[in-house]
């Protein structure tokens, strides 16, 4: 089973992710950006204000495929339970915005490039917080935590939960952390439940 967990800058996933770690150490733990080259490259590329919108979409793109085939793929066969923080709906939320004039249909077209072989997951918690929050506690260090960006942000993940209701889990991170974080556990435990009794 593939857990992913989104949302924007300031939402406090990776924060989640980490309890996660402790909480069930039996999963493998994966994010995106990865630490390989190929996340090394996105990295740098966020951190230049004048990259091309396009190319950094690609170089997300790549790194996405070499943490499918590197990580999320052998552990999936293995039978194990892969959370990662930031996955594909991350490029759609977050690219169509970067590429929007570059092409028709931003997010449609995100979508359609990763469609012929990515690995959708199979539940993704989605920690819901409002751009503003996000930007004021993520520091709006980069050009991706801009509560204008976040905000447009947002509109894309509220379409993408409204294409596939059932995937998503909405968690309020507006709430205390250890809320949030009792929150999320207990989607795992119940998505790891229904894995294990084979209910839908």
């Amino acid at each position: 089973m593939l857990i992913t967990l989104e949302g924007l800058d300031g939402s406090g996933k990776t924060t989640v992710w980490e309890v996660l770690r402790e909480e069930f150490p039996e999963f493998v733990y994966t994010r995106e950006p990865t630490d390989t080259w190929y996340g090394e490259a996105v990295d740098r590329s966020v951190a230049a204000d004048d990259a091309d919108p396009v190319a950094e979409l690609f170089l997300y793109t790549a790194d996405h495929a070499a943490h499918l085939s590197e990580t999320v793929r052998p552990a999936l066969a293995d039978g194990e339970v892969v959370v990662s923080d930031r996955y594909s709906d991350s490029r759609y939320a977050y690219q169509a915005v970067s590429i929007e004039g570059e092409v028709r249909r931003p997010l449609e077209y995100i979508r359609g490039v990763h469609k012929p072989w990515t690995r959708p997951p199979d539940a993704t918690i989605y920690l819901d917080i409002d751009p503003e929050t996000g930007a004021a506690r993520s520091g709006a260090t980069n050009k991706f935590e801009q509560a204008a960006f976040l905000s447009r942000v947002q509109d894309n993940y509220e379409r993408l939960i409204d294409a596939e209701p059932d995937r998503f889990v909405r968690v309020d991170a507006t709430r205390p952390p250890e809320d949030v974080l009792d929150g999320v556990v207990d989607v795992i435990e119940r998505l790891r439940e229904e894995a294990a009794t084979g209910d839908e």
